[in-house]
Parts: C-alpha cells; sequence; structure tokens
C-alpha cells in the first residue's frame, strides 16, 4: 500500500445540505447521550447522571460568580443575576420573573440544546442541577421546580428555585 497526503478541497455543494457546525454538533452529542440513557436505564436513572454532571459545572459556575461579584457568598439578588448571565451565555433565554423572600422565579424562551431537548426531559436536570448547586451553596437551601419546560412540550420554562423546604422539586443543601 502506497501512503502518501493530498490535500483536499471542500466538498460542493455541501454548505447547502450541511449546517451542522461545533455547537450544534456538541447540542446533537449531548442529547443522543441522554437519549442513550433514557432508554438504557430510564428517565430516572439518566436525570441521576445528568444531575452529577450539573452539580459539577455548577460548583465551577458559582466560583466563577463569586469572584466576579467579590463576595464568598451571592444574595439572591446576584444568584437570580447570575443564573439568567450563565444560561445567556449558552443562547439560553432565561429571565428574572420574581425574586422574593421564600422564592426565586425564572422564566425561559430558548433553551441552549435548541430544538435537541424536544422530549429529552432528562436534559432539563442540567439546570435543575445548576441552578440548585448555585442557590443552596450561597443562601444554604434550594428546592428547583419545574412548573414547565419546553422538553415536555411547554412553550417555554418556569423554573421556581424555593429557598424554604416543601414537597415539590429537587433539594439542594448548601
Amino acid at each position: 500500500m502506497q501512503e502518501f497526503a493530498m490535500e483536499m478541497s471542500p466538498i460542493a455543494g455541501a454548505d447547502e445540505v450541511i449546517t451542522r457546525n461545533r455547537d450544534q454538533f456538541l447540542r446533537e452529542l449531548v442529547s443522543e447521550l441522554a437519549n442513550v440513557l433514557e432508554s438504557r436505564v430510564g428517565l430516572e436513572a439518566a436525570e441521576g447522571f445528568i444531575a452529577r454532571v450539573g452539580s459539577q459545572i455548577g460548583e465551577t459556575m458559582n466560583e466563577e460568580y463569586r469572584t466576579i461579584f467579590g463576595t464568598e457568598a451571592l444574595d439572591a439578588k446576584q444568584v437570580a443575576q447570575a443564573l439568567v448571565d450563565l444560561k445567556s451565555r449558552i443562547e439560553g433565554g432565561f429571565r428574572i420573573e420574581a425574586i422574593c423572600p421564600d422564592r426565586i422565579v425564572l422564566t425561559n424562551s430558548a433553551c441552549p440544546f435548541a430544538g435537541q431537548v424536544d422530549g429529552r426531559e432528562s436534559l432539563c436536570m442540567m439546570t435543575t442541577s445548576v441552578f440548585g448547586r448555585i442557590a443552596a451553596s450561597n443562601l444554604g437551601y434550594a428546592r428547583v421546580e419545574k412548573t414547565a419546560t419546553i422538553a415536555r412540550g411547554d412553550p417555554g420554562c418556569r423554573v421556581v428555585i424555593h429557598l424554604t423546604e416543601g414537597e415539590a422539586g429537587r433539594e439542594f443543601f448548601g
């Protein structure tokens, strides 16, 4: 077998058919990983794996926002600002609906996973875990409840970060 190097030109017409870039590829990758997990181990176990990843990412992001705000612990307003900012950086459409003594409410019009999130509820655990980890690390406790999600077919997401104990949602402790 003869070895040789050859310079390749782009394939004519490929750009009209193939629109995938690095961002799209990574969204597809994560979505398909979630799909495989959900189909092999079930939704609850898949959410557990994704929650673990989200919690670790949340810890890193929390330290970054503490540095930005120049504080050892963010207050509720800073937590809400940080959560909206981090989602904005990854093309999410989160906004603050309310900041109350017992809860922070955020709404979302655009999922960072875009169309890849449709039917992949386990991917919402990434948001739950990142939000829960950051809120609990700074405020001592968080219980994250998703009252609407794009993944379930809702037109947008609504996430309530309860700052007091209760029934609904996933709990996080500081």
